[in-house]
């Protein structure tokens, strides 16, 4: 913070600066700070003289310390547009604001929270905008070259390994999952790419593995640019130490634990265990005690023993009904309410038909016929008038899994089937399970293999039903973590990060209205590469896929996404769960009136394009500006072929010529980064701590798929053992559940949506009206998913037992809630 006080004076006033600075030690921090003009010399058409002035410290309050600096400001200067800072400290500092007191207009507080390097790092000073925004054409003349200057220095050479102490955006294809010159069984494709298509992230500049000249090299600090990197606050309070923790003591300590990888649960007792009793581990390492305090929930001190307890929280539906994921109305519910709402689709044409070569995968046609539905749904209609009421619903992950059905079955411990799985549309607006289809390729010298299960009422069909379930929900549960979680969240979204540092000026009004939403997503993304989506990582040892996850994820890449697709409303179109009506609610008319996700998801959709609408058109009076933007249109031309080039070509990408045009491109990044994510993520342990309930593996195949004699008679007299043999094995369960607990966690100091004005807005009246009936309206929904949650005849989030859907609240409080939409990806 920066204070002033002004003295009379005929030709100048005496400014004082206070600067509120975070620092690691407790040094004395030397700093110079000048002070920028906004406007050029009338005489010689140059830009002012800055005015120079030496900072000293005045107080110091834990890491928080104030600085002091005197100007003396001539009164001919003109309007304050910036200020260089220059830190002569060998250690960099973290600067919050400058507080200007004494100037004419009266108190100029310039918004920092950046990190400065140190001089001897960088030798560039560092430059401060004040808050208010300009368009590129309306730079005051004073500010043109330090607005290009600054961009270009975001954008660097592209040479070069980068420095912790950069903050230079640029791009690399995911060329560092993998590991071979540890093993060259740990090599991994470049995703990124016509033979992978993937969007992009950001540049490192490591040296290429010496096994592969593709790889990049791994190292334990992934770079991210500074000011992307997790505040100390967060990192005291919870996020970075708290993943980073688990990642790297508690499950490497979990492997330790539990010496026989493929060792499963033997009863479902034990399952229940791992809650009332816990996991005994080795003492941690590397600060223990300070493991424990930071992750209360999990870690728990067990006596003088040398050893730690993991002891796992109850998740909520298991709390709530610890026989819920037995039933098949909670299977179905969950695809409407649970963490995975982005896959169930209408069936639009019958019947089921792959668009796969028959050549290679055999024949195309479903296995599911129209007399089995018929049969299900017991004479209540024809399969033609059920498509045509739309009342047929499916989760098809058939054609995405089937390519690698051969290759996942050559991993030990894994299986794959290409799945598709039937609902019906029940009068109480629930969906009722018909059919599951599971499919092998042909391989091995055999043909296509496939089986229908049912819902059944005898021994046998029961148990086959719930083992058919659970290949599915492990399809589902990687389909979830791979593809709506991973790859439309926090991949599909670092490119916008990376061109908006590149593009737009952080003076421009655009960078402010997206920055809230970008914090810490790149940081998290790197934890994420470090050890979640690596070669050998938490998604590869635990979920069915293995080493192909994220080679399945560019496929799904590739085939599925689409950023027109990425608005909530357009989402729900294309995959039958809505239409357009004007006349209905958010201009939709929903297929399955009892949606959960959609219900609330589009109340917050509308209260964000009303922010955005307000927003740009105040910055945007006149149309012709967009189109006149050049750092707008730059950096929307960078998104579309750098950051996603390799769907540079596709026709469906929005254009950019209108307000209206960057209003609905504007409300879907924010919506990714906010609702979207909120709605995959901060439910993990809720419905997948309980395993069965989502198990992330299936290890073992359907037992009528070319039964042994051995298998059969198994499944025959112990069908609870297969079932037990194919969920996930101990340390797999165990890692999944002390991740998903980390990850659905709000940290202390949780920006959520729409609840604190930034600082840069604060100022503009018109920004602040705007923001303030922004924030009322995420009130309004929080009060109206109260009362939807307690209305009776809502059943898909309402009865006996049901965990309510709150993922959409926009508030929480912090630890695993089940609720809260924070701003941005930062977990």
């Amino acid at each position: 913070m920066l204070k002033a006080v002004a003295t009379p004076a005929e030709q100048s006033t005496s400014v004082a600066a206070s600067i509120s600075v975070k620092v690691a030690d407790d040094h004395a921090y030397l700093m110079v700070l000048e002070l920028v003009s906004s406007e050029l010399d009338p005489k010689t058409s140059l830009e002012k003289k800055t005015i120079k002035g030496h900072a000293r410290r005045v107080s110091r309050d834990e890491d928080d310390i104030k600085y002091e600096c005197d100007f003396v400001v001539p009164k001919d200067f003109g309007e304050i547009g910036a200020i260089l800072v220059e830190n002569e400290h060998h250690e960099e500092m973290y600067l919050n604001n400058i507080t200007l007191d004494g100037l004419q207009d009266g108190t100029l507080i310039v918004n920092c929270n950046s990190w400065v390097a140190s001089k001897s790092d960088d030798s560039e000073k560092r430059v401060f905008f004040t808050n208010k925004s300009y368009l590129p054409s309306q730079t005051p003349n004073g500010l043109k070259r330090l607005r290009e200057k600054d961009l270009a220095e975001n954008r660097g050479n592209g040479q070069g390994e980068r420095k912790t102490y950069d903050r230079i955006y640029d791009y690399d294809m995911y060329n560092d999952l993998g590991n071979p010159d540890s093993d060259i069984g740990l090599k991994r494709p470049v995703l990124g790419g016509k033979e992978h298509p993937y969007p992009r992230r950001c540049r490192t500049g490591r040296a290429r593995t010496e096994k592969d000249p593709l790889s990049e090299s791994r190292s334990s600090d992934i770079y991210v640019p500074r000011d992307e990197a997790f505040s100390d606050v967060k990192n005291r309070t919870f996020s970075a130490k708290t993943v980073y923790s688990v990642l790297h003591a508690v499950v490497p300590s979990l492997e330790t634990a539990i010496v026989d990888e493929n060792l499963g649960f033997p009863y479902f007792t034990r399952i229940d265990s791992m809650f009332n009793e816990g996991v005994n581990i080795p003492e941690l390492k590397n600060n223990s005690g300070f493991l424990r305090n930071l992750l209360p929930r999990l870690i728990k001190f067990v006596g003088d023993a040398q050893a730690d307890l993991l002891q796992f929280e109850t998740p909520a539906m298991y709390e709530r009904d610890k026989f819920s994921w037995f039933r098949d109305e909670e299977f179905s519910r969950q695809t409407l309410a649970g963490i995975n709402p982005y896959s169930i689709q209408l069936v639009k044409e019958w019947p089921l038909k792959s668009q796969l070569d028959p050549k290679i995968y055999g024949p195309p046609e479903s296995a599911i016929t129209e007399e089995l539905v018929e049969t299900e749904i017991k004479g209540f209609m024809t399969v033609e008038e059920a498509v045509k009421q739309k009342k047929l619903f499916v989760l098809d992950y058939h054609d995405l899994l089937m390519p690698y059905v051969s290759k996942v079955r050559e991993i030990k411990g894994t299986t794959l089937y290409g799945s598709r799985t039937l609902f019906f549309l029940t009068p109480t607006g629930t969906l009722r399970p018909l059919a599951i289809e599971l499919t092998r390729p042909p391989m091995d010298g055999k043909p296509q293999w496939n089986q229908v299960f049912t819902p059944c009422w005898d021994a046998t069909g029961m148990w086959l039903w719930r083992l058919a379930k659970t290949h599915v929900l492990a399809h589902d549960s990687g389909y979830h973590q791979l593809v709506s979680h991973w790859l439309r969240t926090h991949c599909a979204t670092e490119p916008y990060i990376i061109a908006s540092h590149r593009q737009l000026s952080a003076m421009h009004p655009i960078f402010r209205l997206l920055h809230p939403h970008f914090r810490y997503t790149m940081e998290i993304n790197s934890l994420a590469r470090s050890a979640l989506i690596n070669a050998d990582g938490i998604i590869e040892t635990s979920f069915s896929p293995g080493k192909y996850s994220m080679e399945l994820s560019s496929v799904a890449y590739d085939l599925q996404w689409r950023f027109d697709h990425e608005a909530l409303p357009a989402d729900l179109i294309s995959r039958g769960m809505a239409v357009e009506d004007p006349t209905a609610p958010h201009g939709l008319k929903l297929t399955i009136e009892d949606y959960p996700f959609a219900n609330d998801g589009l109340i917050l959709w509308d209260a964000i394009k009303q922010w955005v609408t307000d927003y740009v058109n105040h910055y945007y009076p006149d149309a012709s500006l967009v189109e006149s933007d050049h750092e707008l249109q730059k950096w929307w031309t960078e998104i579309r072929t750098v950051g996603h080039g390799d769907k540079k070509d596709e026709p469906w990408w929005p254009k950019l010529k209108s307000p209206e045009d960057l209003i609905g491109i504007l409300t879907t990044m924010i919506w990714v980064a906010s609702g979207h994510h909120s709605a995959v993520n901060f439910g993990q342990y809720a419905f997948a701590g309980y395993f069965p309930n989502r198990p992330t593996i299936a290890r073992n195949r359907m037992p009528t798929e070319d039964p042994s004699d051995a298998e059969w008679e198994i499944f025959h007299n112990k069908p609870e053992a297969t079932l037990l043999s194919c969920f996930p094995t101990q340390i797999q369960a165990a890692k999944v559940m002390a991740v998903l607990d980390v990850l659905s966690n709000h940290s202390p100091d949780e920006e959520y949506i729409g609840a604190e004005i930034e600082g840069v807005w604060a100022d503009n009246p018109t920004i602040k009206a705007a923001f303030e009936r922004f924030s009322g309206k995420l009130k309004e929904l929080d009060g109206i998913i109260d009362a939807r949650n307690a209305n009776r005849s809502l059943k898909n989030r309402n009865g006996a037992g049901v965990v309510p859907y709150e993922l959409l609240k926009p508030y929480s409080e912090p630890g695993v809630t089940g609720k809260g939409v924070p701003n941005s990806i930062s977990i």
